[in-house]
């Protein structure tokens, strides 16, 4: 299969445009990349699968989903994916999107650490879910082919993500230890997926 990976990983609109400036503002580069991947793997999946989501609400959630585990966006009273939703609707909302599609953004942050979204309920919900789920913990490996999966390594690399973002998880869980990060945690599964993807990759 060939694909034209800068073209899965472009904009789909100049307020995507922006809000990928503003991961790559305020985030280190392994999550940055991380949030790409995110949206590569999310529309690969949405295409095979025959769902239609709304891209542009779904890239500005796949960029803005991590920011609640950045030092500025860092929330000490509420899971790192609650305080990533305010701050994608507030983005939302400087770009000019009206409040529901604003609090759209915030609904599919915070759904993405669930353990599963049901498409008929929130279908960019489900597809953030599936896609931060295979470039986190290794899970659905087979729902993009493997020569896409290498392209898109390549053109947006791992780096230390998985190192970086497990210390980030067990930081979130010491402080939130009912959360889903502290959840992820205590699965181990950040750094089981850092294994599965090492050994696709090597």
């Amino acid at each position: 299969m060939t694909t034209d990976v800068d073209a899965l990983l472009a904009p789909p609109s100049a307020v995507a445009a922006r809000a990928l400036d503003v991961v790559r503002a305020w985030s280190a580069p392994a999550l940055a990349n991380h949030c790409l991947r995110s949206w590569a793997w999310a529309t690969v999946i949405a295409d095979a699968s025959g769902l239609e989501p709304d891209r542009e609400l779904l890239f500005v959630s796949a960029m803005l989903h991590d920011l609640g585990v950045t030092p500025s966006f860092d929330a000490h009273a509420v899971p790192f994916e609650d305080a990533g939703g305010a701050v994608g609707s507030v983005f939302a909302l400087g770009a000019g999107w009206d409040a529901a599609r604003a609090r759209r953004v915030g609904e599919v942050i915070e759904r993405h650490m669930w353990t599963s979204v049901d498409p008929d309920v929130d279908v960019e919900g489900h597809l953030l879910e599936v896609a931060t789920s295979l470039d986190v913990s290794g899970a659905g490996f087979d729902l993009v082919p493997d020569a896409v999966l290498r392209a898109v390594t390549a053109a947006v690399p791992r780096l230390d993500f998985s190192s970086a973002f497990d210390g980030l998880v067990h930081e979130q869980a010491e402080r939130k230890p009912s959360s889903a990060a502290a959840r992820l945690d205590g699965s181990g599964n950040v750094a089981v997926g850092g294994a599965r993807w090492d050994a696709f990759l090597a």
